[in-house]
């Protein structure tokens, strides 16, 4: 089994990622979308009244519409506030934040295989307006899998990286709390687009 990570920059085209890989015989249970609450609007009306901290969940569970994961919820991670979520990787999240892990979303990557480097600047990136999409991917099906995430134009950790440090920022911290809807907005304008 390998694990297969990728940050979209924008929830749509996540979306349309996960449809692929349900269409092609991808279980459920194998794939995993975390999202900042903004970057979709399908989830302004979601009642965020009940947030009691870190790791709690928020919101109900909604399923979706054209194949998007049935658990997909709202939760609460350290330094991206709400998210939408569904999958192990959530829970990894979660587990994390509440063990008192660095970042919880950080620790749950690095956890999945991501490199440290790159786990900084994909939690950023969520921070920031993107979407993770991670597969556990079956021997069999790795190659299907990473077609599919391919075929969608990911973020370059790398550049994306680069681009982040330019600014001043060196590292994700779970202690900065998430954006706001306006910065996110432009934030994802600005480095995704």
């Amino acid at each position: 089994m390998k694990t297969i990570t990728k940050v979209y920059d924008g929830y749509e085209k996540a979306r349309n990622v996960v449809d692929d890989l349900l269409a092609a015989g991808i279980p459920m249970a194998s794939i995993s979308v975390l999202a900042s609450r903004d970057a979709t609007d399908q989830y302004e009306n979601m009642d965020e009244g009940s947030e009691a901290g870190a790791g709690a969940g928020v919101g109900a569970t909604v399923g979706g519409a054209a194949g998007l994961l049935a658990g997909l919820g709202l939760i609460a991670i350290p330094g991206l506030g709400p998210v939408v979520a569904a999958g192990w990787l959530a829970s990894l999240a979660l587990g994390a934040a509440a063990g008192g892990a660095t970042g919880g979303i950080v620790g749950a990557l690095i956890g999945a295989g991501v490199p440290e480097e790159h786990a900084h600047v994909y939690s950023e990136s969520v921070r920031r307006g993107g979407t993770i999409v991670s597969v556990q991917a079956e021997d069999h099906n790795i190659n299907t899998v990473q077609s599919i995430l391919n075929n969608s134009v990911a973020i370059d950790p790398h550049t994306q990286g680069e681009s982040y440090r330019s600014t001043g920022w060196n590292q994700f911290d779970p202690d900065a709390g998430p954006y706001e809807s306006i910065r996110t907005a432009a934030e994802r304008d600005r480095h995704f687009s």
